[in-house]
């Protein structure tokens, strides 16, 4: 199966963030910014492996800061690893005041999906061909957290040493 680059699966996606988003404390519901993640995330995974893929994990969320109603938010997606039939996409999600333009980085996470064949059975995905730099950390770091994911799961179904 021929690989891809991490560009192909780029995805943004922005959304301003209304009264109906808040909590009543006025900031924006951790919800509401979870969906935007697995929506950006989902289409890059898709894009990556032409297929219908299904969320399987999200990894360590940390809300650095509170996103106000008013505020766009814009998610950033790329597929950084690709298994078997799994990848890891990396989101970050920036927070701007589109008034003044700040920007704010507010979140980022990795989310794991899983594609699809025409029975909903798990299917091969292509493998990522990293070339830069950056890309190259993104693709180490992602194996390194994949890694970690699998001997969690081998002692979570009590098979570890």
């Amino acid at each position: 199966m021929k690989g891809r680059h991490p560009r192909d699966s780029e995805t943004v996606m922005s959304e301003l963030m209304m009264p109906q988003h808040a909590n009543i404390m006025g900031n924006v519901f951790g919800g509401v910014v979870l969906a935007l993640v697995d929506r950006v995330a989902a289409v890059a995974a898709i894009r990556h492996s032409h297929r219908q893929c299904v969320t399987v994990s999200v990894d360590k969320v940390d809300f650095r800061e509170p996103i106000h109603v008013g505020e766009l938010l814009t998610a950033y997606a790329r597929v950084n690893f690709a298994g078997k039939t799994s990848m890891e996409v990396g989101v970050k999600v920036l927070s701007e005041n589109p008034l003044t333009g700040e920007k704010r980085h507010t979140n980022s996470c990795y989310l794991t999906y899983v594609a699809l064949d025409d029975n909903r059975v798990p299917t091969e995905v292509p493998p990522i061909l990293p070339e830069t730099p950056d890309e190259k950390r993104r693709y180490d770091r992602a194996a390194q957290r994949r890694a970690g994911r699998v001997m969690d799961r081998r002692f979570d179904q009590g098979r570890g040493e």
